[in-house]
């Protein structure tokens, strides 16, 4: 079964290692390699939502669940990230700064489909953008290298792409917004 404090000293020694993102991946990918066991300890993910399962100034665990057909615009996190997917599904767009660019524009680079069961790591400096292009919520656990809702970081407008700081409680909001379709469904 599941056993999320002891996850979290995992993590937490994990991060002391050289190659801490490598390591924190290996744990993820054993955390979701057992949807419902992982669920058992998590919840069902049935409404969208941000939630907190550990944060230090080096470490942010977070149970991420976006709502039906949510959206969240490019943004970075200036740390790695390892993201597995627990239910649903997830589609990252990856962006990179546009050349010859003195604005903050970004264009795409490339994409990437994460399905229940599939870990990704992304490093301190990908730019992308999420949709759970499905008519359920998705659960996903995010593990983070710092302080995910401390660290000054970056998002992109998503009408024309230019560079402005990252506002966490609007972000937040959004989850909120998400789940009143949810409701009115």
């Amino acid at each position: 079964m599941f056993d999320l404090e002891k996850f979290i000293i995992d993590c937490r020694n994990a991060v002391l290692a050289s190659d801490s993102h490598l390591a924190i991946k290996e744990l993820v990918s054993e955390a979701v390699s057992d949807r419902s066991d992982l669920m058992l300890a998590l919840g069902n993910p049935n409404e969208g939502g941000v939630h907190k399962l550990y944060v230090s100034d080096d470490l942010t665990i977070l149970n991420i669940v976006w709502a039906p057909r949510m959206t969240l615009h490019p943004h970075n996190h200036n740390m790695w990230a390892v993201i597995g997917l627990y239910s649903g599904r997830e589609d990252n767009i990856f962006w990179k700064r546009a050349k010859g660019d003195t604005l903050g524009l970004i264009e795409a680079a490339g994409a990437k489909t994460l399905g229940e069961g599939e870990v990704a790591p992304l490093g301190k400096d990908v730019v992308h953008s999420v949709t759970n292009p499905l008519s359920r919520c998705t659960g996903a656990l995010h593990v983070y290298g710092g302080n995910f809702f401390e660290e000054p970081r970056s998002e992109w407008n998503p009408e024309d792409l230019l560079e402005q700081p990252y506002d966490v409680e609007r972000n937040m909001e959004l989850f909120a917004e998400a789940n009143q379709f949810i409701s009115a469904a």
